[in-house]
């Protein structure tokens, strides 16, 4: 397979639930648990998760990737690797503030192997765009067999404009878009989304599935995947049927009481991300643990409205109080 054959099967391939895959620790000292971490992903692929419905996300924010160091990046994005053989693409987020660490990382994620890596703007400094430019171009020299997905983190650092995903597009490696806007009437979202979605894998990071499906975009972030693959699945199946008011349900009704609680603990309690998909995974018996910190544990405060959220939306499996 030539490299432009290589990318375009990337690109193809980069659709379904976009799932980020918690990475586990072992208390108290809270060490890497790679056997944990594999057996999370063994039960994902167990579950359906596969080549065409989903692509394993390792070490992305769900996955502590800001409280690791760069061997234990690469060690988790390995071992996910491993466990999923070739049965799902993997990613490896590649978030930094550091040219050179992204080089690095970049080289790491082809030498093992994985599909793709996540690129976000350098945060804590107010970059410029141009900045980003070079940024991400420097990941794509270092590495041109991987595919590089390019993840609006607006929230940390710059907002990605129109004209910069024009410019990052025509990289070739650069095979993927996710994302996530502001919400304001210049329709930043749907622009780049109808622009962009016959050149760029788009993964929709805004929980708008049925539009965003409507506009060309084959591939959505679901959190709800570590503790209920089916429902992703099942949302990839309604979205490919078009069966968009059936969907449209499923993210109010069975989603949303998710996202609620977790905005309802970002704001009494701690911050971070995946905290609470590792608590709904031990709620129905899987391995699991804490976040490191600054996240806190949020397990011993919120373990009953959890479970009370997860039995209200239809989770199978859940275990007794």
């Amino acid at each position: 397979m030539s490299d432009s054959q290589r990318l375009e099967h990337l690109r193809a391939g980069l659709r379904g639930c976009y799932i980020t895959v918690p990475t586990m620790f072992r208390d108290p000292d809270l060490s890497l648990d790679l056997d944990a971490t594999r057996a999370h992903s063994r039960f994902l692929i167990d579950r359906g998760a596969a080549a065409g419905n989903a692509v394993l996300l390792a070490g992305g924010a769900a996955g502590d990737f800001s409280t690791m160091t760069f061997d234990e990046r690469v060690a988790v994005a390995q071992a996910v690797k491993q466990e999923v053989a070739g049965r799902a693409p993997v990613a490896m987020g590649a978030q930094t503030t550091s040219t050179r660490e992204l080089i690095a990382l970049a080289q790491a994620a082809e030498r093992i192997g994985v599909d793709y890596i996540q690129v976000s703007c350098p945060f804590y400094f107010s970059h410029t765009e141009e900045d980003f430019f070079e940024f991400v171009k420097a990941a794509a020299e270092a590495a041109p067999r991987t595919g590089i997905i390019i993840y609006n983190t607006f929230w940390t650092s710059r907002n990605v404009s129109f004209s910069m995903v024009e410019k990052l597009a025509e990289i070739p490696n650069v095979v993927g878009l996710k994302w996530a806007t502001p919400r304001t009437d210049a329709m930043e979202f749907e622009h780049v989304c109808t622009h962009f979605a016959d050149r760029l894998s788009i993964i929709d990071n805004n929980l708008f599935f049925t539009m965003s499906h409507m506009m060309g975009v084959r591939a959505f972030e679901v959190h709800l995947c570590n503790y209920w693959p089916e429902w992703g699945l099942k949302l990839i199946e309604r979205l490919e049927a078009r069966d968009y008011v059936e969907v449209q349900r499923m993210i109010t009704q069975e989603a949303m009481p998710f996202y609620h609680l977790w905005m309802r603990i970002e704001g009494e309690f701690t911050s971070g991300d995946g905290y609470l998909d590792k608590l709904c995974m031990e709620l129905i018996g899987l391995p699991s643990s804490r976040c490191r910190p600054p996240t806190r544990d949020a397990r011993p405060g919120y373990r009953e409205a959890t479970r009370q959220m997860m039995l209200d939306t239809g989770v199978p499996g859940v275990l007794r109080g």
